[in-house]
């Protein structure tokens, strides 16, 4: 009889194994659980946000009124000089610091930070600034650096259409709206001469 309670012992350890590793597997949290579907709720969100500026890309046509992923949505965190009037060209060259997140999770609250130019919290003064072609990033982005002026911070809320799309062939996860804070420092055009220095602003 104790020899049958031992082999029955035996043969139910692996089905408590399994079990138990159900249990734990139960608790872990699938951040892109629902990611089509969540980030399309962001999308509506930031459009029925009469605090957030939208811009329409400009890949669209600017005389209609298109749907909510036709626009990106911006919140000034920081205004350059009144004077200042240009804007960089999809032709031009800039210098920015941006750092790049996704919609908030549950692990990140303020969302996952995919890439970034700087750490800690943001300082014109010692942030790294990034050179790269108005051309050379996602149509979102692109969009942006084209209505921003020197010295301005924003926060960029860039539909997922308007970014990496629906497919994961890049590091991005498909359906992912990307959030950037985004720092104009300066830009120039092809036939100027490159910048030496920048100072950053006091």
């Amino acid at each position: 009889m104790k020899v049958f309670k031992y082999i029955f012992a035996l043969m139910m350890l692996p089905l408590a194994v399994a079990v138990s590793s159900c249990s734990e597997d139960s608790n872990e949290v699938d951040e892109f659980e629902n990611w089509e579907e969540r980030n399309n709720a962001a999308i509506t969100q930031w459009s029925n946000n009469s605090a957030l500026r939208k811009i329409k890309s400009y890949t669209k046509d600017q005389m209609t009124g298109g749907t909510s992923s036709d626009y990106i949505y911006v919140e000034v965190l920081e205004s350059g000089s009144e004077t200042e009037t240009e804007s960089p060209l999809f032709s031009d060259n800039v210098w920015v610091a941006y750092r790049g997140r996704y919609i908030p999770t549950v692990s990140y609250p303020e969302g996952y930070i995919f890439d970034q130019s700087y750490e800690g919290e943001f300082d014109w003064r010692t942030a790294d600034m990034i050179e790269f072609s108005v051309s050379g990033v996602v149509t979102g982005f692109s969009t942006a650096l084209m209505q921003m002026h020197r010295g301005d911070r924003w926060r960029v809320y860039i539909p997922y259409h308007l970014g990496y799309g629906t497919s994961s062939s890049t590091s991005i996860r498909g359906y992912s709206n990307l959030i950037f804070d985004i720092a104009l420092l300066d830009f120039w055009h092809p036939n100027e001469d490159h910048p030496i220095s920048f100072k950053a602003r006091e």
